[in-house]
């Protein structure tokens, strides 16, 4: 204002710090806005002379009343802060005095200070406080500042009506990150998808004994989301878990010690592999435990001992031998190629089972060990021209340009219909991918095979085939939720999906069933028990 004399303002502020009168203080910088940057950092500067207990009450008064001038002149926030920082005591009084109603700046600082002393007055801050915005604020510099004498606190609030305070509650929790913080996120979970994967999350993060202990144990979960997104930390957290995911293939949970083999694999530590070939070494009931073991196995690499992979090849599962060549393969030496001889060789019902799994299973090492013996090319060429046209174009590739011309000529097979019925299959396992393609073909379908879920949506909305089978534990889209998706375009009677896993929990199967799942069939599967499922819908 052009009557303000600005010299006068600043005697005034002056005379009323020496008079501690702070009605007129805040009355004169009121006018802040009305005069030049020099002379508001020169009011500013005045008043950072007096003492602290008149300072910064006026300087918190700025910032709430007046917060356009605070915006354009930095310096009141960094008066303030200076002052703090040079008598951080002081914050811990002016956070309990009542005649400061506003403190966000006091807690924000408190936050910025990380200052343990403050936590006692937060603490009875957000005791007596009924505003959810200030609670909010208390709970997130309580996290920030992680004192865990505010466990206990913030623990109650992880059980509030409001569920903006619950997740900041969380968040606050897992910044403080004791074993004991752990323990209560853990108590919280099971009852809201977004909040567990929060917690989760927190754990992979903290990755203490509590949280890797949390993590391992939700492998167990009912839930298949919970179950997915814990195996993917695990697997991103890899080495450190590994010692709790070895103790779990002595339980006598199969669905746990399969999903703990799946994550044993795609870590690929090889202190798992002597824990899991005595797994196998006790020949486990489950066919879906002995089929995670081999696939697991097929990741890892095998300094020793390898032979004795050769005995899944006799495995009365057909899953399990095809789970077996590929850990073979994977793992090739003399010492295999002599004992697969020696199976192969009496051409016999289990010699003639064994090549046809290594027919389906595309073992490229194997095959081409074998190739030269003539009665491995009779044992072959039972199978290989009824095969799939892609497992027929693969082999005479690779046996072409490895000087088997004349025995990839033999494996022309019957012309491709091409009104063949197309089945879409989806799972995240390549060897699950090839058994369907064998086992729809010999069913007389085309099979269409999808390892991502999300190709497989994009591909089904362009395309309707007869059917679709999935798998339900899968990375990123679970089975649960590609039906979910595919429904959104086709009707059961449309288009049915059977979900072919491992699991049978009843949330599981519930869930896929809400979503739009049609049946559920427990793997292993052979080409009988499939076409007896699919004959129902087609």
């Amino acid at each position: 204002m052009a009557d303000l004399n600005t010299q006068h303002m600043v005697d005034e502020v002056r005379d009323n710090i020496q008079t501690g009168d702070t009605l007129k203080t805040k009355l004169v910088l009121s006018h802040l806005n009305d005069v030049d940057l020099k002379t508001q950092n020169r009011l500013i500067y005045e008043l950072s002379r007096g003492d602290v207990k008149f300072t910064v009450p006026i300087l918190l008064h700025l910032m709430t009343e007046h917060v356009e001038i605070v915006d354009k002149l930095p310096i009141i926030k960094e008066t303030l802060l200076s002052n703090l920082l040079a008598y951080p005591e002081m914050l811990i009084e002016f956070l309990s005095d009542p005649s400061i109603k506003d403190k966000t700046h006091l807690v924000n600082v408190a936050g910025e200070l990380r200052f343990d002393e403050a936590v006692p007055a937060l603490l009875y801050l957000v005791a007596n406080s009924q505003d959810e915005a200030e609670i909010s604020l208390i709970i997130e510099t309580l996290g920030m500042i992680g004192d865990p004498q505010a466990i206990n606190t913030l623990t109650d609030y992880l059980y509030a009506a409001n569920r903006d305070l619950i997740i900041t509650a969380i968040q606050a929790l897992g910044q403080v990150g004791t074993q004991s913080a752990m323990h209560r996120l853990a108590e919280r979970m099971g009852t809201d998808n977004e909040m567990d994967y929060m917690i989760l999350s927190i754990f992979a993060d903290v990755q203490d004994p509590v949280s890797l202990e949390k993590l391992n144990d939700t492998l167990a979960s009912h839930y298949a989301h919970m179950r997915i997104y814990a195996k993917q930390e695990l697997v991103r957290i890899g080495a450190k878990a590994v010692p709790a995911l070895i103790d779990n293939l002595l339980q006598d949970d199969p669905d746990f010690i399969i999903h703990t083999l799946n994550v044993l694999g795609d870590i690929g530590d090889e202190s798992a592999i002597m824990p899991i070939r005595k797994l196998l070494g006790k020949e486990p009931k489950s066919a879906n435990v002995r089929f995670a073991a081999y696939e697991a196995l097929a990741l890892l690499p095998l300094r020793k001992g390898a032979y004795t992979l050769t005995a899944g090849l006799s495995d009365p599962e057909d899953h399990v031998c095809v789970a077996a060549a590929r850990a073979i393969d994977q793992n090739y030496s003399e010492i295999l190629t002599a004992g697969i001889k020696n199976l192969l060789r009496n051409n016999d019902d289990e010699a003639r089972h064994i090549a046809k799994i290594l027919v389906n299973a595309q073992v490229d090492k194997i095959f081409l060990s074998l190739v030269d013996e003539e009665f491995f090319q009779e044992l072959a060429l039972i199978y290989l021209p009824h095969t799939h046209k892609d497992t027929r174009e693969h082999y005479a590739k690779i046996l072409s340009e490895n000087g088997f011309e004349s025995f990839a000529k033999k494996l022309s097979g019957d012309e491709e219909d091409a009104n063949k019925i197309k089945i879409v299959a989806v799972d995240d396992s390549r060897m699950i991918l090839n058994i369907y393609k064998a086992t729809l073909h010999e069913l007389g379908f085309e099979p269409v095979l999808f390892e991502f879920p999300a190709t497989a949506i994009e591909w089904l909305q362009k395309e309707k085939p007869a059917m679709v089978l999935t798998d339900l534990n899968m990375p990123e889209i679970s089975g649960v939720q590609l039906t979910a998706e595919i429904r959104k375009k086709y009707s059961s009677k449309e288009l049915p999906i059977i979900m072919v896993t491992t699991q049978n929990e009843a949330n599981d199967n519930e869930a896929a069933r809400e979503a739009g799942v049609d049946k559920i069939m427990q793997k292993p599967f052979n080409a009988e028990m499939l076409k007896s499922a699919m004959d129902e819908y087609l």
